[in-house]
């Protein structure tokens, strides 16, 4: 594959990705290397202005979370030493997240503080 222009239609996105994933393991300077660097560098430029990612809302994320370190409503409540039905009611949007729970959420379960405070 020859890289001479930025990636402009989607036909050309999927066959970069594609040709990413037969060299994904290729070492660093050489020839594979280098092309799979320039691929991704495109890749990453068109997905900034065509697949754009939305921000999780701070409900989303920490539900994410939840689900990744295994952590159900009665566990995170137990961690933080708050009721079931306050985490409930926080899951639900019925209840604002306070400033103690969304600094234990950013520490103890590393959710960026910018998303706790959208």
């Amino acid at each position: 594959m020859e890289i001479n222009k930025p990636i402009k239609t989607e036909e050309e996105y999927e066959s970069a990705l594609k040709k990413m994933e037969t060299i994904f393991h290729a070492k660093p300077n050489t020839k594979e290397g280098d092309l799979l660097e320039l691929l991704s560098i495109l890749v990453h430029e068109y997905e900034l202005k065509h697949h754009k990612i939305e921000a999780l809302s701070p409900i989303e994320a920490l539900k994410f979370e939840m689900e990744e370190k295994g952590l159900n409503q009665i566990s995170l409540a137990k961690q933080i030493g708050m009721s079931k039905s306050s985490i409930s009611e926080i899951l639900n949007g019925k209840k604002p997240m306070s400033v103690r729970f969304m600094k234990y959420l950013h520490q103890h379960l590393g959710i960026p503080a910018h998303i706790l405070l959208s």
